[in-house]
């Protein structure tokens, strides 16, 4: 398996020579796209939207920069996106197909060294998962020493591609910051993982040395800010930071409140005392919130985790949004009427989601043509719960669909039309119905909530 994660990154780097460096500060960046999923590529350098060009006729695109801030990208094409370093001079041209987005993207041109080892990193990281799982039995020090090796082959990869001399220090940092981060977070997830398939009542003892590397973690570093492997290693890092230090020196009656709620507030107040660079933070922050608030603890926690949240970070850039969420969760608590959301049946006719469960009892669900994994799944899930649970009528509402691919995913599949509605408005149904888990259910009698945050798995035997 080592091998095999070995050269699928030495793979991901060959390719063409690319053209020497100019200095010319402008940059390209174009490609095309097989089997579009919309009609548009976003160009992103952080939050801040750099660019949006259309798909011409043979579904190509030219984003052309007079300049650049040199540094980690993303791209957006509904609904992936993945990430391309740019700096000035790059022409880098992307080949891929959305059937399998990551798998099939290919770069090429000036630039594609270090993009095609950044995909090749995270394609390995993926490959790899449980090959790691397969780890976490061992004692400790076995541990360290199977996570290390993987991370040394890495390392040996990014060398012997900068003595070619086609990576600038930028590049290689960005590079080596994306395979040390990784592995970072194997090691945060240890004692938990272990704990659980051991069976163990308590965490394992630890050597001194085995978090050595967190006298080395950047918690201010802006360029890393957005690349993943960072991000949710600093995701990893300050929940095993809050549990740890809860677990050891918090006293039992605090925590009586609600365990959600203490763990989250201590998580706050970490991001709140390590953590200065603003976009870092305010992501942090809203992570934070994100996973608390849709855990839907009661009215009364929900309004103390809040209120310390705008304590700790009232000027969040994402205030808006985790203001919206926090008021959308009191509006679909139980025994409240469903909000009017507005979708449409088959022959365009709008309905209130309302109106849709008059009289009946209804569970909602949530699929999108985009996803058909998720769709194939849901529908084998539904068709299961229809004959367990013929006292409910299942009503499908399809997201993130031209209206024309739902209405043809109808017939294709052969879908009871009578069951199934389109939502023009993504984002505000999303966001008015709370609509994240993928897997997500709204149960409802006469218009009434019963339960806003079933999920269509494991809230039904």
């Amino acid at each position: 398996m080592i091998r095999i994660l070995l050269a699928l990154i030495v793979l991901s780097l060959i390719s063409c020579v690319s053209e020497k460096r100019t200095d010319d500060s402008r940059v390209y960046f174009a490609g095309e796209i097989v089997n579009p999923t919309a009609e548009t590529v976003v160009l992103y350098k952080g939050d801040s939207l750099i660019d949006s060009v259309s798909l011409d006729e043979q579904n190509r695109f030219l984003i052309n920069l007079d300049s650049v801030e040199e540094g980690l990208h993303h791209f957006y094409h509904h609904p992936e996106l993945q990430y391309v370093f740019l700096e000035k001079g790059d022409s880098l041209q992307i080949r891929l197909n959305t059937v399998d987005f990551d798998e099939s993207l290919v770069f090429s041109g000036q630039g594609e060294e270090v993009n095609n080892f950044l995909l090749g990193l995270f394609l390995a990281n993926e490959q790899e998962e449980d090959l790691v799982y397969s780890y976490y039995d061992l004692e400790p020090d076995d541990f360290s020493n199977r996570i290390d090796s993987l991370q040394h082959l890495k390392i040996l990869s990014l060398d012997e591609l900068a003595t070619e001399g086609r990576l600038t220090e930028d590049a290689i940092e960005i590079a080596k910051a994306g395979i040390l981060y990784s592995s970072y977070i194997y090691k945060e997830a240890y004692p938990f993982y272990h704990k659980k398939k051991k069976g163990e009542s308590a965490f394992h003892d630890l050597p001194e040395d085995f978090y050595e590397y967190r006298n080395f973690v950047d918690y201010n570093n802006q360029e890393l800010t957005y690349l993943r492997p960072y991000y949710n290693f600093m995701k990893y890092h300050l929940g095993n930071l809050a549990y740890m230090s809860c677990q050891n020196g918090c006293d039992p009656e605090a925590m009586k409140e609600s365990d959600q709620l203490h763990f989250n507030k201590h998580k706050l107040a970490l991001i709140d005392s390590l953590v200065e660079q603003k976009d870092l933070r305010d992501n942090l922050f809203r992570n934070v919130a994100v996973d608390y608030l849709l855990k839907h603890d009661s009215e009364e926690y929900c309004e103390t985790f809040i209120e310390s949240f705008y304590e700790r970070s009232g000027n969040n850039k994402h205030i808006a949004e985790i203001t919206a969420l926090y008021e959308g969760i009191q509006n679909m608590r139980q025994n409240h009427f469903l909000p009017e959301v507005t979708v449409y049946d088959t022959a365009g006719v709008a309905h209130s989601i309302r109106d849709v469960s008059r009289n009946k009892r209804v569970v909602f669900y949530f699929w999108s043509g985009a996803e058909k994994g998720h769709f194939n799944n849901i529908s084998r899930r539904v068709a299961e719960l229809k004959v367990k649970h013929p006292q409910y009528a299942f009503i499908g509402i399809n997201l993130r669909t031209d209206k024309a691919r739902w209405q043809n995913m109808l017939d294709t599949y052969q879908l009871d039309k009578s069951e199934q509605f389109w939502a023009e408005d993504y984002e505000n149904v999303a966001r008015t119905l709370i609509v994240y888990d993928p897997n997500k259910s709204i149960i409802a009698n006469n218009g009434v909530i019963v339960d806003a945050f079933a999920n269509v798995y494991s809230s039904f035997k």
